[in-house]
């Protein structure tokens, strides 16, 4: 009898309608995810509670809660606002994402049959036509299954453990870079093709390891010059390890 009401009860709880403070934080998390919200971006209460057709208290609760969850925050005179990447975490996270991806995109390319790198190139073109109507998310989610197709046959399983991790990463920080500088999608397709013209050619492994390599790093730039130009704060280095003095490949 007790088992009986317990789950009549869970059945209850799931069958009650939404609080307006959940209403809410669904409508503002999806807009920070999504990239709506970019990071900075300030959250006005009474703009969001006539969006949502509610009263700012409900919005209040909602942001409190994203606050906790961390990404939200509470400047003095400014209010809530989107919260900020860490820029000295997401550095190190690409920095690292674009050494083993570079080493791991090499040690596949040899293994991509010509179908593999056409479903690629698939991707990339839609990736080209999503540029017309830009929508962060998707494309970022093209771009994430066109860099799985280079990398996920990866013969080294240890290498290819510490590429999705460093995907994981990102995701956790909602680093959704094509929100956030939407002029790096169109540079980031053009290349996506030169590093699939590489493969195709059969370049040197240490050639298709520095394009991929680059091409992660060229990301992590765009993201510093538009921080700078709004939040200057100190960065981490990203000058490629091939430049650096007494390191070559």
């Amino acid at each position: 009898m007790e088992g009986t009401v317990r789950r009549m009860a869970r059945i209850a709880a799931v069958a009650e309608p939404r609080s307006k403070a959940q209403i809410a934080l669904a409508h503002l998390r999806e807009r920070i995810e999504d990239g709506t919200y970019a990071p900075g971006y300030r959250l006005v209460l009474g703009q969001i509670a006539r969006e949502l057709g509610i009263s700012p208290v409900p919005v209040r609760e909602a942001v409190r809660m994203l606050e906790a969850e961390g990404l939200v925050t509470y400047e003095r005179n400014v209010g809530a606002q989107v919260a900020m990447l860490d820029p000295e975490l997401y550095a190190h996270t690409m920095e690292t994402l674009g050494l083993v991806e570079g080493y791991a995109t090499a040690l596949t390319a040899p293994l991509l049959t010509p179908d593999r790198i056409a479903e690629a190139r698939a991707i990339n073109a839609r990736m080209a036509a999503a540029l017309e109507d830009f929508d962060p998310t998707r494309f970022t989610e093209l771009n994430t299954e066109f860099h799985a197709h280079l990398y996920e046959d990866c013969p080294n399983p240890h290498v290819l453990d510490l590429v999705e991790r460093g995907w994981a990463r990102m995701a956790r920080m909602r680093a959704s870079t094509f929100g956030f500088v939407p002029g790096r999608a169109r540079e980031s397709v053009a290349e996506h093709e030169g590093i699939l013209r590489l493969i195709e050619d059969g370049a040197p492994a240490a050639e298709i390891e520095r394009a991929a390599r680059e091409h992660r790093l060229n990301t992590l730039r765009a993201v510093q010059a538009s921080t700078d130009t709004h939040h200057p704060t100190p960065r981490a280095t990203t000058t490629s390890p091939t430049h650096r003095e007494g390191i070559s490949t």
